[in-house]
């Protein structure tokens, strides 16, 4: 536990990060142990022990109880379960170890209804992980987001883009080799930037800018701006041509936050604060709909407004949150 009073799940906090709490999907319990990838003796002893445990992935949901009750929880199969719904001949991959216990991803997605499999577990369902954010336990949601990137990864990459062939899995999991080239391929995690932009005016109030995106889901959302980093380009780079783009704002003092993996589907959002000292917007029309400059004041009290923040498990929500706190 930090000065704070934050506690990071026995990772440290990263270097000249401005976070004040870890963000969801950080701070795996588990030990991803990748040097017992291509340890084939290990992997086989681990497929096989009783107190191994599974993570099913279908269609890229997660398997839950609790749903209704609205107290979810993450349902690991045993391997007496995985192996009665054919373990053998589906998709997996090691995902670490969580203390002694192996833990593996388990892809059931070739079957079109997956629950009668694993209807003797009871009040289980498969859902996307996003939809009780906030609720899960965090060691058990930074797993299933794991499970999720992964399996994703793998089933969008049974052919090599090198020369067509087909692939197979390999290094459990974690390498998708070509049968013709011999290309070998690993999983993808995209880098995006997400970034909070404040404004200070003559009279020392400062404001930060929040958008709504065409994309949103929500009519009423407003959020951070972002944007994918492109190659042969910073991170800081990224953040001052992302925000000139959208929002026609120069910035400067770009600083880091914090990070937050976010495999819905393959992406990793690195978080930053930056500054403009001209407030003047000149919005792109064809990526925002809307953008405006909030007090602390407001966001506070952003429904008397008629608006809605991002959602909870969102490293924008931990920007702006941590903005408003400061």
């Amino acid at each position: 536990m930090d000065a704070d009073g934050d506690a990071w799940q026995g990772h440290a906090r990263p270097p000249m990060s401005l976070a004040r709490r870890p963000n969801p999907y950080t701070g795996s319990p588990l030990d991803r142990a990748a040097h017992r990838r291509d340890d084939a003796a290990f992997i086989a002893r681990a497929l096989a022990d009783p107190d191994t445990l599974f993570a099913p992935v279908w269609r890229s949901k997660s398997l839950l109880r609790g749903l209704e009750s609205g107290s979810p929880e993450a349902v690991f199969l045993t391997t007496l379960a995985a192996a009665a719904i054919g373990l053998e001949r589906r998709r997996h991959a090691f995902l670490g170890l969580w203390g002694e216990r192996a833990v593996f991803a388990l892809d059931l997605s070739d079957i079109d209804e997956p629950e009668p499999l694993v209807a003797e577990l009871g009040g289980v369902a498969f859902a996307d992980i996003r939809t009780v954010a906030g609720q899960l336990d965090p060691a058990e949601a930074a797993v299933l987001a794991q499970a999720r990137g992964l399996m994703h990864w793998q089933g969008r990459h049974g052919f090599c883009c090198v020369c067509g062939g087909r692939c197979e899995p390999r290094s459990a999991g974690h390498v998708m080799a070509c049968l013709s080239c011999g290309a070998t391929h690993f999983p993808r995690t995209d880098p995006a930037v997400i970034m909070l932009v404040s404004h200070r005016d003559a009279a020392g109030v400062e404001r930060c800018l929040l958008a709504h995106s065409h994309r949103f889901p929500l009519a009423r959302m407003y959020s951070t701006l972002a944007g994918f980093v492109e190659p042969g380009e910073s991170l800081e780079e990224a953040v001052a041509r992302e925000v000139f783009e959208e929002a026609g704002l120069v910035v400067r003092d770009v600083r880091y936050h914090s990070s937050q993996p976010w495999p819905f589907p393959s992406s990793i959002m690195l978080g930053f604060y930056a500054v403009a000292d001209d407030p003047t917007l000149r919005i792109d029309t064809e990526e925002l709909k809307d953008a405006r400059w909030f007090t602390r004041e407001e966001i506070r009290d952003i429904e008397k407004l008629g608006l809605r923040l991002p959602r909870v498990d969102s490293i924008a929500r931990r920007l702006i949150e941590d903005w408003v706190e400061r």
